[in-house]
């Protein structure tokens, strides 16, 4: 949300569920330092790298600790390095929280990297 800090981006989803202010900022603000954006809290979507703005989207998505988490092309408009490092973000926080990882992607490198593959083409499953 561009009219929101990074912190008040990651609380977005909490508010409904977490009725102590304090204790959204402390769950933004520990996600956001697990995402290595913990000098960024303060600042605007638009002053942050394509990277970083997905990677406060990563934590936004685990503000409510979720059981699984959908990742609809999470490296598109990104370069190689950032690429690998959100992939890195989501593979270790798929192994750390054991929760269920499906991303979409049309990247094969990122698509070979998972432990399970479906292939859709033109609405069906193919393999």
């Amino acid at each position: 949300m561009p009219t929101l800090r990074v912190l008040e981006n990651v609380q977005v989803p909490m508010l409904a569920l977490s009725p102590s202010p304090q204790r959204r900022a402390e769950r933004a603000a520990a996600l956001l330092i697990e995402m290595g954006l913990q000098h960024r809290l303060r600042q605007y979507p638009s002053e942050l790298s394509a990277g970083e703005r997905q990677r406060v989207a990563i934590a936004r998505a685990l503000a409510n600790e979720p059981d699984m988490l959908l990742a609809d092309e999470p490296t598109g408009n990104l370069d190689s390095e950032n690429s690998a490092r959100i992939m890195e973000i989501l593979t270790g926080i798929q192994k750390v929280r054991g929760m269920t990882l499906i991303v979409v992607t049309h990247e094969n490198e990122i698509a070979h990297s998972a432990s399970h593959q479906i292939h859709i083409r033109d609405g069906r499953i193919r393999a």
